[in-house]
């Protein structure tokens, strides 16, 4: 139960910090204005994106082993590659809007800024989305070995 654990601990806090960004953090950025938000989503997702890596690695290594090593069926397995499927998801869909935020000839001001930050919110939900699945998948499994 031990790498069950470690799994939805993760996933929860995953999903936790994905809930706070995309219901609370990115719509106040974006009712700041475009200059605001853009100045306050860098340094950001530049914390958030090394905290929710780790988060996904880490649940998702864990769930591995409890399916592999501790023979905890399924429902680890499933928890864990919802978790880590955050990461093609970043990689191929997210991260070219993210490489334009982050460069840092790109000014408030650009026409095209705004209309970067506005989708990027809907981007996350997605991982939004994959961290409560995940969450919702492993509880139940936790909750059958106590």
């Amino acid at each position: 139960m031990g790498f069950e654990l470690i799994a939805l601990l993760c996933a929860a806090l995953f999903a936790g910090a994905s809930i706070y960004v995309s219901v609370v953090e990115h719509p106040a950025r974006m009712g700041a204005g475009v200059g605001v938000a853009l100045a306050e989503w860098r340094p950001s997702y530049r914390c958030a994106a090394l905290m929710q890596s780790i988060l996904a690695v880490l649940g998702f290594l864990a769930a591995v082993v409890a399916y592999a090593a501790a023979g905890r069926g399924l429902p680890a397995l499933a928890g864990g590659l919802f978790l880590i499927s955050v990461a093609p998801w970043t990689v191929i869909v997210i991260m070219p809007t993210n490489r334009q935020l982050l460069d840092p000839a790109r000014r408030a001001e650009a026409p095209d800024t705004a209309t970067l930050l506005e989708p990027w919110g809907r981007l996350h939900a997605v991982r939004t989305v994959a961290g409560v699945v995940a969450t919702a998948v492993l509880a139940p499994a936790i909750a059958g070995y106590l």
